[in-house]
């Protein structure tokens, strides 16, 4: 089971996407031609009038990956997931804060000190976490021009943090309910790293387990709970943890320091979400919200694996879902390159100037393309990322690299747009 395939008509009017089958028989008669090959679109010779059955967008949105997932009624008929590059831009600013430093202490010329002369707009975000909501942005306009969507819903908060302060806020019923354990779970999990309090062991079911014994007094505010393998639970018992821990100080410190962390840190996680959610609403469309507790129930209830793009599918409330497809979309930021004039060698001195015209003969480096070679010593078909020459002699990365491509025998398949992509 594949992704759906997008169709558009002869106006660019999206439609209603087609199973790969149908979209085959298409291009076969010559009534469709490819329009994008990643995500996969294929635009008719002719207009199209009459309604379409409109689509929801659904988006789970992460710090190093977005889960996106398009919803025909209860049918799952595209995934994808977005790899963001937040790290890479982080490491990006600081080797240029470093340069910029080295620079400033070699007193080559001396320059007036300038204060208070960059102010950052109300609502700033550091780059990394701008370049999240962004490229998000970027996939949820790309998919609106190819897909009818009619609906956005975005996990807006992990946790939902004034139930987990204040359990009375809005009615016992809702924090003793079914949903109340997953909230409380999944702030855990992230919490504590997903590994036992105690021994550090992963991959094991864990227990919620009180700090503080609750036979002696502990409350059950997120702030008294801690995850713990089920060997370390029973061994503990209704010992404190002074009692408990008393020959590993070291652990000790560590959980108790790792215990008063406030709930400020899942906030600020969640800081991009809102800004997100409010540059969703500009679009127009409605957007609904729910939480990562409500998304990790419903994927338990309905039996789903814990992937990023069917906890998207699962954000919000559904009552029972059809998965059409397998194979989701492995889309990843990689950016557009630097503005570097010149390359240097490892020593830092001048080793080569890169062209301004990026373009050769009407391709430019990234672009994907099929090569078809009729003749010489490379015969064959090779697809994949093209590396531009002056002379006209490419190099193709295809399951290897192939060096020495003339651009006679290239055709584009993707033009470069920032982003690589696999299954």
């Amino acid at each position: 089971m594949s992704n759906f395939i997008f169709v558009l008509d002869a106006n660019k009017k999206p439609l209603t996407p087609c199973k790969p089958s149908m979209a085959r028989k298409l291009l076969i008669a010559g009534k469709a031609a490819v329009f994008r090959r990643f995500p996969c679109t294929i635009i008719l010779k002719k207009a199209v009038t009459g309604t379409v059955e409109s689509i929801s967008l659904k988006l789970d949105p992460g710090s190093k990956t977005t889960g996106i997932a398009l919803l025909q009624g209860e049918k799952v008929i595209f995934g994808a997931e977005l790899t963001h590059r937040g790290q890479a831009i982080k490491a990006s600013l600081d080797s240029r804060r470093s340069l910029r430093r080295g620079r400033r202490n070699r007193h080559t010329r001396y320059r007036q000190a300038r204060f208070l002369n960059r102010t950052r707009k109300k609502g700033w975000l550091a780059p990394s976490l701008q370049h999240r909501v962004e490229t998000t942005l970027t996939w949820v306009n790309k998919l609106r021009r190819l897909v009818p969507i009619d609906l956005i819903v975005q996990e807006l908060v992990r946790f939902d943090l004034q139930q987990l302060e204040n359990p009375e806020i809005s009615g016992i019923e809702y924090q003793q309910g079914e949903l109340q354990g997953y909230e409380v779970r999944q702030y855990l999990l992230d919490k504590w790293n997903r590994k036992c309090a105690y021994c550090g062991t992963e991959n094991v079911p864990l227990q919620v387990e009180h700090i503080h014994p609750k036979a002696k007094g502990g409350s059950n505010r997120i702030s008294n709970l801690c995850l713990a393998c089920e060997k370390c639970n029973l061994k503990k018992g209704t010992q404190n943890i002074e009692q408990f821990l008393a020959k590993k100080p070291d652990i000790l410190k560590q959980i108790i320091a790792q215990a008063k962390r406030p709930l400020k840190d899942a906030a600020a996680v969640n800081s991009t979400r809102w800004v997100l959610f409010s540059r969703l609403r500009e679009t127009g469309l409605p957007v609904v919200t729910g939480s990562g507790g409500l998304t990790k129930f419903n994927r338990t209830r309905l039996q789903l694996p814990k992937t990023h793009w069917l906890d998207a599918a699962c954000v919000g409330q559904i009552e029972s879902l059809e998965v059409l497809t397998n194979k989701p979309l492995l889309i990843k930021a990689t950016g557009h390159g630097t503005r570097q004039m010149c390359r240097t060698d490892r020593f830092g001195f001048p080793s080569r100037y890169v062209p301004q015209n990026k373009f050769v003969k009407g391709f430019q480096t990234g672009d994907i393309v099929k090569s078809v070679v009729t003749s010489g010593k490379k015969i064959g078909e090779y697809v994949g990322r093209v590396a531009v020459r002056t002379t006209g002699s490419f190099n193709i990365s295809a399951s290897g690299l192939v060096q020495g491509i003339s651009h006679k025998y290239c055709k584009i398949v993707h033009r470069k747009d920032g982003y690589s992509y696999a299954f």
